[in-house]
């Protein structure tokens, strides 16, 4: 086996056994299953470049060097070929896409194997080890000794040639083999999940070698935060053209968050029907039944017989959204019933609608919250709900997967409210949430011990108040019991926000609370038999004071408890009003409250014992 790192770099001899340069790169033709090595790059006096046929001058290659078939006299240089690519320039510490993993993973070495006489390239490395040996093989085998000593393997992550795609190149350029699964052979879905892995310069080049069609079904795959972005970096043509196929509620999800201009430039260059379709749409409120239904519905009469329906369906609704309904209207438009295509199909052909129609049709009006339409499909088990106006006017339907959408949307937004993860995006925020919200606590007690630290330093006080000294830096050195106590009543309440809907059935706040004593009390005298030990074995105190700094503790635990409670109930209160407060807020605040508790008690424990 052959690696691309350690072939760069390697000399070349000629046939004379003259060095006359060092591999450079090595080109490979890309049309078969495992690419041949069609040609070899070395650098040549003063660095020239030099190219040379592979099958027509390389007698021999080891991990030393590479060997000529003839003298430097007798070479004759090639070049590189429109079906050939260099694996040191095109593919070495590029990224590539993984058609099989639906990842963007980087190129960290290249794996070739010689087998008669001709040199293959089997796929890319992107693990840990290629990294290593491009650094140095040493680096390599010493990993490998020092995973060996723990009774591991370090294994190779390799990439076979039949699942990369090229980025970086034109797509159109580099022929493939037939076996080889292009990344626009993807479904759109799992295109989506790789185009969110790439910089917007890389999934422009992507788009390039989509069609209209799929781009129109990736970009709907795609998460919201990047259709807006993906649209917006496609020329004005292209772009409206891909929002015409869309689906005009998506289409119109994704308009609504571009820039003024750009959106009238995009809606001026549409069809006159799609273009009105998706301004009516954005003339609904967000976050309502309008602003997540699509206009598309399959609208018919009840004097209709059933063939009629059916050629109706064939020759002008076949591209509507959903047809698992068939929607009954009147002269003016407003909804009569509703005939699934299960009827329809089973029913005889010469069959009035009226006489299979179903009259008790469960709609949402256009004003409806989301949610509650979801919730409404979710109970009585619909593909699609229809929405209608004050009138009784069909306007559109909700279709399945909007409704899927929006619960999960709402899930996350219920998550992130009582976490308080909604306010936090971008490297600040993540760094918030790694350093401060998860470990608050040991933020708090650093603090505290600081403060503790710094106050006994002042000989002066603490000649005058050594006991409360002593025992404000004990309470600091003991805080995290108090810390924890207070994270895990916000905890318990941050819980009851998430499984509890707004107004649902709660205990009450005395029976909360009782809960909480139980749990707080057995937490408190814990704490209280550590403190006393503490104080005890540690000579800064007598038996008294250490008695009274253990019932100090005790007492600061069931404060905190008490007090992270009562926050948790104004909390609930909030969420029921619909302002639910961040989950970290209630316990950054219970943090300080209990802190500033349980070091006070114990400062004014130890001047009461100096000054009592």
């Amino acid at each position: 086996m052959f690696y691309l790192t350690r072939m760069l770099g390697k000399p070349v001899v000629d046939a004379a056994g003259e060095t006359i340069g060092r591999i450079s790169d090595i080109a490979v033709a890309t049309g078969e299953v495992f690419p041949r090595v069609t040609a070899l790059a070395f650098l040549g006096p003063g660095k020239t470049p030099f190219m040379l046929s592979w099958r027509k001058y390389v007698d021999s290659i080891d991990d030393e060097k590479v060997v000529l078939n003839a003298t430097k006299d007798a070479l004759r240089f090639s070049y590189l070929q429109p079906d050939e690519i260099l694996l040191a320039r095109d593919l070495l510490n590029k990224q590539i896409v993984d058609t099989q993993g639906m990842k963007v993973v980087r190129v960290n070495d290249l794996k070739l194997s010689e087998s008669r006489n001709q040199l293959r390239l089997l796929g890319a490395e992107v693990g840990i080890r290629g990294i290593l040996r491009g650094l140095h093989p040493a680096l390599e085998s010493f990993a490998e000794r020092i995973a060996k000593v723990f009774g591991k393997d370090l294994p190779e992550n390799i990439i076979a040639w039949n699942y990369m795609d090229l980025l970086e190149r034109d797509l159109s350029q580099v022929k493939l083999s037939v076996t080889h699964k292009r990344l626009h052979e993807l479904h759109p879905a799992d295109i989506a999940d790789v185009l969110e892995q790439l910089s917007p310069a890389q999934r422009a080049k992507v788009f390039e070698h989509l069609d209209n069609s799929q781009a129109a079904e990736t970009i709907s795959e795609l998460e919201d935060a990047f259709q807006a972005e993906v649209i917006g970096d496609l020329g004005t043509q292209r772009a409206s053209d891909i929002l015409e196929i869309m689906d005009p509620d998506d289409a119109a999800d994704i308009i609504g968050d571009l820039p003024y201009d750009k959106a009238e430039a995009l809606l001026r260059l549409m069809g006159v029907n799609e273009a009105r379709a998706i301004r009516s749409l954005l003339g609904y409120r967000e976050k309502t039944a309008g602003g997540i239904m699509t206009p598309e519905v399959t609208r018919v009469t009840e004097n209709m017989t059933v063939g009629e329906v059916i050629e109706h369906i064939r020759n002008e609704a076949s591209e509507n959204e959903s047809l698992y309904y068939i929607y009954v209207v009147d002269a003016d438009g407003r909804l009569e019933g509703v005939v699934s295509l299960r009827d329809l199909v089973l029913s005889d052909p010469s069959t009035k609608i009226a006489d299979i129609v179903s009259r008790d049709v469960i709609t949402a009006q256009v004003d409806d919250d989301q949610e509650t339409v979801a919730e409404t499909m979710s109970k009585y088990d619909l593909l699609a709900l229809p929405v209608v106006d004050e009138t009784g006017k069909l306007l559109g339907i909700v279709t399945v997967d909007d409704a899927l959408e929006v619960l999960e949307e709402e899930s996350a937004e219920d998550l992130e409210l009582a976490t308080g993860a909604s306010r936090e995006h971008g490297p600040l925020a993540t760094a918030w949430w790694l350093i401060v919200r998860r470990n608050a606590w040991v933020a708090l007690w650093a603090v505290a011990l600081l403060a503790a630290a710094s106050f006994r330093s002042d000989a002066e006080l603490c000649s005058r108040l050594p006991a409360a000294c002593n025992l404000m830096l004990a309470a600091a050195i003991l805080l995290p019991i108090v810390l924890r106590a207070a994270d895990e009543v916000s905890s318990r309440t941050i819980t009851e926000l998430i499984d509890t809907t707004p107004g649902g059935q709660r205990p009450s706040f005395a029976r909360r609370l009782f809960r909480e004593s139980g749990i707080g009390a057995a937490v408190a005298v814990t704490a209280a038999a550590v403190a006393f030990l503490w104080v005890e074995i540690g000579g800064s105190g007598t038996d008294a004071s250490a008695a009274l700094f253990a019932l100090v503790t005790a007492l600061a635990v069931l404060f905190t408890v008490f007090f992270g409670s009562a926050l948790g109930e104004a909390a609930l209160k909030a969420s029921d009003a619909g302002k639910t407060p961040p989950g970290s807020l209630l316990a950054f605040a219970a943090m300080v409250a209990g802190s500033t508790a349980y070091l006070g008690l114990a400062y004014a424990l130890g001047a009461w014992i100096e000054l009592g």
